[in-house]
């Protein structure tokens, strides 16, 4: 049993052989996810997250399947899913901690994601990353086929 992880939570990881490699687990049990560290992260040093407040990081949490990596019990990374279960799934907020880069945990995370059981139906994935695109590569994201028919509508709060 993973440390604050409910046993579906704990099943599904064991499941995943290389999952508990150098003592790295994956899990999407929102109530062992650090957000102080998730805040910090996300508000300072991701691009696409800058200023976020702690109240925004964790509505985005309470409304997105989230998933944490920890290695030795201590948060290395997140990302989380926005989807209807069927059409559509958008990846977000996808990161490793600088000094855990290069070590192959965010493979780890995406294959945790991508096998996920509820997520596995889902028919179309969308992410926007200008880094890291081999990787996403590798998982099968292309640039969109048709971009002229995507289109977004932002609403800038002050």
């Amino acid at each position: 049993m993973i440390k604050g992880c409910p046993l579906k939570v704990a099943f599904f990881v064991l499941k995943i052989p290389s999952i508990f490699m150098d003592n790295v687990y994956v899990t999407s049990n929102k109530s062992v996810i650090d957000f102080e560290r998730l805040h910090q992260f996300l508000s300072k040093k991701a691009y696409w997250a800058l200023g976020r407040t702690m109240e925004q990081v964790k509505k985005t949490v309470e409304f997105s399947e989230s998933f944490s990596i920890f290695k030795n019990d201590v948060q290395i990374g997140f990302a989380r899913v926005t989807t209807d279960y069927v059409a559509l799934a958008y990846l977000a907020d996808v990161f490793i901690v600088e000094n855990e880069r290069g070590n192959g945990y965010s493979k780890q995370l995406l294959d945790f994601i991508f096998e996920y059981p509820v997520l596995k139906p889902v028919q179309t994935w969308r992410l926007m990353s200008t880094d890291a695109r081999g990787l996403y590569t590798s998982y099968g994201f292309t640039p969109l086929a048709s971009p002229e028919k995507m289109m977004e509508r932002k609403i800038y709060q002050k």
